[in-house]
């Protein structure tokens, strides 16, 4: 038995099951390479999910926590402290946003988005508590998000669900109109759904959903939970939709891998969270805050947002001409922005996700039937043409 076999069954008699944990045991991280307990080097084309958008280990990451580790951890919120400050400052500097409130991960900042919305109109004695979300979204695993996460597979078991929560096709402006009530306290989108599929919110729909909410009254929350942080190309992908939401939630790469989670709204409606109303005592802790300084930093004055740019646009021209090589007939559609991107496939990804791994390459599925990529930002063009090639060898494999 080696190493990654040892862990692994290590970890079959402690964990609850609740995952299923590829054959391999990671144990070092270095850039977009992660090496496994028998020292073999994998790269990284999943990013942690969209995670670790400076990649593994980066330096500067590393001693901004190493600098807060040595000066303070934890106080609560009941007190303030320089780096969450300093964090909400470059959030409201480099977005729409005014107020942030921190949580510890996306599940959480969508959950403070979704209660906003309610509070907001209760303040107003208007009995709004509906919420209008979307076939294939998905918004995390507590109970209220998961209502709002538009895949029943994801529900079962945990009925009942939230009531007031209803589903439209993504896309479907139509649907959407004839949802709406004078009960509709928001709608909830994903610029780009990722476990969704990695599918991109036709051209007009999100200026559409802007003219409804307006129209309604209701408010208007993009989940950039996987789209932020540089990820589809700009910071936020909002920022090329021409259109501005009212709240936007975060996690995942904002902290490079610290768990972290933040909701970005305006004055206006961040008054409705008042002392009492909502909190988390680990939310924007100095340690994580600290570390998500840093990744801001970088992608924006470092000018790793600007040098993402073009490989991501490399990497889905790639993707594009392995679809054409294969033909429709195996592969539906090269699709995505940015350092999001996938492949819809004819057959399940599953044996292609293991292939990629035999061969060195991290890739991730996105429902059955889609190969998602998620890459660090701070991938190379040789590292993204060495995965593509990794992806046709294992695909002609498989096929």
């Amino acid at each position: 038995m080696d190493e990654n076999e040892a862990l692994a069954k290590r970890g079959e008699g402690v964990l609850v099951p609740n995952y299923r944990p590829a054959p391999i045991a990671l144990v070092r991280g270095e850039g977009c390479h992660l090496f496994d307990a028998e020292g073999r080097q994998y790269l990284d084309l999943m990013g942690g999910i969209a995670t670790a958008v400076l990649g593994h280990c980066h330096p500067k990451v590393v001693a901004a926590l190493e600098e807060q580790a040595h000066s303070l951890w934890h106080v609560s919120n009941l007190f303030t402290t320089k780096p969450q400050v300093e964090l909400a400052e470059r959030l409201t500097r480099h977005s729409f946003a005014e107020r942030i409130y921190f949580g510890n991960s996306g599940a959480e900042a969508n959950e403070a988005a979704l209660k906003l919305s309610r509070r907001w109109h209760r303040d107003r004695g208007d009995d709004r508590f509906e919420i209008i979300a979307f076939d294939g979204a998905f918004h995390g695993r507590t109970l209220f998000t998961v209502s709002a996460t538009g895949t029943p597979a994801y529900w079962q078991g945990f009925e009942p669900l939230v009531p007031g929560v209803h589903h439209a096709p993504f896309g479907d402006l139509e649907a959407v109109m004839s949802l709406l009530s004078q009960r509709t306290a928001a709608i909830i989108v994903e610029p780009v759904q990722g476990e969704g599929g990695v599918r991109t919110a036709p051209e007009g729909f999100l200026r559409g959903l802007r003219e409804l909410a307006d129209q309604n009254g209701c408010l208007l929350i993009f989940d950039e939970v996987q789209t932020g942080i540089g990820r589809t190309g700009p910071l936020f992908a909002y920022q090329t939709s021409g259109v501005v939401p009212d709240v936007m939630t975060l996690a995942k790469a904002l902290g490079n891998g610290i768990p972290i989670g933040a909701m970005c709204t305006t004055t206006r409606f961040a008054e409705a969270l008042v002392p009492g109303t909502h909190a988390s005592t680990f939310g924007g802790n100095p340690l994580a805050a600290a570390c998500a300084t840093v990744v801001l930093d970088e992608l924006c004055e470092g000018g790793v947002l600007e040098r993402a740019q073009p490989v991501g646009d490399h990497l889905g021209a790639g993707l594009e001409a392995i679809a054409q090589r294969f033909g429709p007939q195996r592969i539906i559609e090269a699709r995505g922005a940015g350092h999001l991107r996938a492949l819809e496939l004819n057959q399940p990804v599953a044996p292609i996700v293991a292939r990629c791994r035999e061969k060195g390459v991290l890739v991730i599925q996105a429902g059955e039937m889609i190969l998602r990529l998620a890459p660090p930002l701070v991938i190379t063009r040789e590292q993204v043409d060495e995965g593509l090639s990794v992806i046709e060898e294992a695909l002609h494999e498989i096929f």
